[in-house]
């Protein structure tokens, strides 16, 4: 079940939110959406679910339409929460999964099972404004998720989190998407979309800027990172050809090199220049890419 965005354009007066967007999401797997605040992700969501008109373009789910009668095969974590603060947890869900067409002990039995592999059983009748953030955040994972949805999608689910709790939401999404759910995810935390997704979107004021497989993405950007720790200073790397930019670091610097070849002269420079503790050429992050690409204008 493919989910696919055509020319997808909205806008709301004079200000366009999103851009001409075109994505194939395949099934079974988990997408990156990464932006900076007001990219346009939140409103991409709403589209999709059909919660907010398109302008123009067309998104298609298995070659079909997204509407209430597909709630029941849908999940959906928005950024902000909706839970209602004097229900209590059991009583809230129950209400949410029939909604989704669940019965009363389907719920039950599927949230005992959640709240007992996220610590918290002795949460199941106490009232949500009764909880921290994070531990709501868990809630509202749940009623995301309690459907098994085929489709899920998660406006930056692990905002306010701790990393305990990052690590264990991440655990139960990876094992959702095994389990054959396709799942699209928004983030600003490159790490979370560099360890999770295949496939991703950076939009930048509603435009895509660049889209593609992870890896793809990484090698067509070329440059490396080159990780050098040692006794003597290494200032004199600055003016290496081929070095793009030089960042001192406490026992040595970072270099942005511009390929590999250039790695090979700076090894040979360093010799005679005292004890290398580190030489590590590696690949560019995710975040090198979205600050080259997205630039200044990103706050």
């Amino acid at each position: 079940m493919t989910l696919v965005l055509k020319d997808v354009t909205k806008r709301f007066g004079q200000h366009t939110a999103v851009d001409h967007l075109s994505l194939e999401i395949p099934e079974k797997e988990m997408f990156g959406f990464l932006g900076g605040n007001g990219a346009g992700k939140t409103t991409t969501f709403r589209m999709i679910l059909g919660l907010l008109d398109i302008t123009e373009g067309e998104i298609s789910w298995n070659g079909d339409t997204i509407n209430y009668n597909k709630s029941h095969l849908i999940g959906y974590l928005p950024e902000e929460r909706g839970l209602y603060p004097k229900l209590k947890v059991r009583d809230q869900l129950i209400y949410l999964g029939k909604l989704r067409g669940m019965t009363k002990s389907e719920v039950e039995k599927e949230l005992k099972g959640w709240l007992e592999r996220f610590k918290v059983p002795e949460y199941i009748d106490k009232k949500v404004e009764e909880l921290s953030k994070g531990n709501q955040q868990k809630i509202q994972f749940i009623s995301a998720v309690i459907h098994k949805p085929k489709l899920l999608i998660l406006d930056e689910p692990f905002s306010g989190l701790d990393p305990i709790n990052v690590e264990m939401l991440k655990e139960a999404v990876v094992d959702l998407k095994e389990q054959g759910t396709s799942i699209v995810f928004s983030s600003h935390r490159m790490e979370h979309v560099e360890e999770l997704c295949e496939h991703l979107c950076i939009l930048h004021k509603g435009k895509q800027v660049v889209q593609g497989s992870l890896r793809e993405i990484k090698r067509s950007f070329g440059k490396k990172n080159l990780i050098i720790h040692a006794d003597e200073s290494l200032e004199f790397l600055k003016d290496q050809p081929g070095v793009i930019s030089y960042k001192a670091l406490t026992e040595g610097c970072e270099l942005q090199i511009e390929n590999e070849n250039v790695s090979q002269a700076i090894f040979s420079a360093l010799q005679g220049k005292g004890f290398i503790r580190k030489f590590d050429l590696e690949e560019p992050s995710l975040n090198d890419i979205f600050i080259e690409k997205v630039g200044a204008s990103y706050e």
